[in-house]
């Protein structure tokens, strides 16, 4: 079994070097051959000399890769198309992995049974949320800090894994395409921020793809001071509606018209009007800040579906650079 464990950073060399450290004590098979590949999103800081550390520590396993197009989406498909192994794992730079995260999250994938396998993302230990914040229950928010906890129960995923913990066949990004590069963390603030790693094992998922959920595979994720904020929160929601309408935007017109843009005044009138009101007549505080999330991100579906309408509008000359380096975003 080959594995390659891809990481994109960008302007994060301290918390780079302990997600490093942690990888770098895996605990896996000699039979298993690895690398980890750490994909540079055109930092400004250390990154390549931390990079250069751990390559001449651990000869052969550590390799440094720099991406110039800005954005996440960009960073993972380089990694992707530089990687050599059969089965590529994904994390973020500012995590920390057990030791035997990489040897579990992989296992289920020899078999062939399955397409793809995430696993646990837990909090940091001592994290204590406001409490106006819900980590748990039909109104938890943990997600939006990158929790991922499905319990200790493996078995087949319902919902699609999260970026900094998840691992899928090489194979199926040549047969599916690569990640949305219109989906993702990057300088361009017309980009929404959340859903490139969801919205690919929802493809999946869609294409009858089955997906594993393996709790052993364990990765510790910190949650920064800066995000403990309602302002966050909100802008997380509303990011992650444009994101939700960019994954189900359809060209397609009646009478000449987008069919997405003739839904606005119902979504308005009735998926809006009807979450604010909702909002403002809950009391509990975490019920209450949930809902006017949930509103926010009504809006950001309205706002987002217009802009795409009026984006299909203008003449196009050429490929844009989000298909420049795989998977066209809007077919």
């Amino acid at each position: 079994m080959n594995l390659t464990v891809i990481i994109v950073t960008y302007n994060r060399c301290q918390s780079l070097a302990k997600t490093l450290e942690s990888v770098a004590a895996s605990s896996l098979p000699t039979s298993v051959e690895w690398e980890v590949l750490v994909v540079d999103n055109n930092s400004t800081d250390p990154t390549l000399q931390v990079v250069e550390d751990f390559h001449a520590r651990y000869p052969g396993r550590f390799r440094y890769l720099r991406e110039p197009n800005p954005g996440k989406s960009f960073g993972l498909n380089a990694g992707i198309l530089a990687s050599r192994g059969e089965i590529l794992a994904f994390i973020d730079d500012d995590v920390t992995v057990e030791s035997t995260w990489l040897q579990n999250l992989a296992a289920a994938l020899q078999s062939g049974d399955w397409a793809g396998a995430g696993g646990r993302i837990l909090l940091e230990r001592n994290f204590s949320p406001p409490r106006w914040l819900a980590l748990d229950g039909p109104y938890s928010m943990g997600g939006m800090l990158a929790g991922f906890d499905l319990g200790d129960k493996p078995g087949e995923l319902q919902e699609a894994p999260y970026g900094t913990n998840m691992a899928f066949h090489k194979s199926l990004f040549e047969k599916y395409g690569l990640f949305r590069a219109d989906l993702g963390p990057s300088p361009n603030r017309q980009i929404p921020r959340p859903n490139e790693d969801t919205e690919f094992g929802r493809r999946l998922m869609a294409a009858g793809e089955r997906l594993y959920y393996e709790p052993s595979a364990v990765v510790h994720h910190p949650v920064p001071q800066e995000r403990l904020a309602k302002e966050y929160f909100l802008a997380w929601w509303f990011d992650y509606g444009r994101a939700t309408s960019r994954e189900r935007w359809k060209r397609e017109p009646v009478w000449g018209i987008p069919r997405h843009l003739l839904s606005i005044p119902r979504m308005i009138a009735t998926h809006l009007s009807t979450r604010v009101w909702q909002w403002i007549w809950t009391l509990d505080p975490q019920r209450r800040f949930f809902r006017k999330g949930v509103a926010w991100m009504s809006a950001g579906q309205i706002v987002e579906i217009y802009r795409l309408a009026r984006d299909d509008k203008k003449p196009r000359t050429g490929a844009s650079q989000e298909t420049k380096i795989g998977y066209n975003a809007r077919t």
